[in-house]
């Protein structure tokens, strides 16, 4: 990664918005104790290539008519994941309006998930919908 990280794990200069985003950092915490369900909105290729263990996944193109299924253990709160950010927090922006008002997107996706909390993860880049490893 060529940003360095502030000392919340964070890409130096990024605007965070608490009110829809969580750190990657704060969201290993809040799995860690079990406080979380997290939903990954990335595609199915996506999916396979590589993932968050414990993560539900339900595509964003299918999430509005899906969001139904749903169903975190009470006093969990709901973060959805992508490759980078900006589809998960669109996914938390839809699930606050349906109702899930605690939903966070994990700032910097799958991508800065394997770079700051679990390397075992694999990175990946993905063009005209086809995902190449990071090697």
């Amino acid at each position: 990664m060529t940003t360095p990280l502030d000392a919340r794990g964070l890409p130096e200069g990024y605007p965070f918005r608490p009110q829809y985003e969580i750190t990657p950092r704060e969201a290993k915490a809040l799995l860690e104790r079990g406080a979380c369900f997290i939903v990954d909105c990335r595609t199915e290729e996506e999916w396979d290539t590589s993932r968050v263990e414990g993560a539900a996944h339900i595509p964003l193109a299918e999430l509005e008519l899906r969001a139904d299924e749903i169903e975190p253990p009470p006093g969990t709160v709901v973060l959805t994941l992508c490759h980078h950010g900006r589809r998960s927090l669109t996914a938390a922006m839809l699930l606050q309006a349906r109702g899930f008002a605690e939903a966070r997107s994990i700032v910097g996706g799958i991508d800065l998930w394997a770079l700051d909390i679990d390397p075992s993860v694999p990175r990946y880049t993905k063009e005209n919908g086809i995902c190449t490893p990071i090697t």
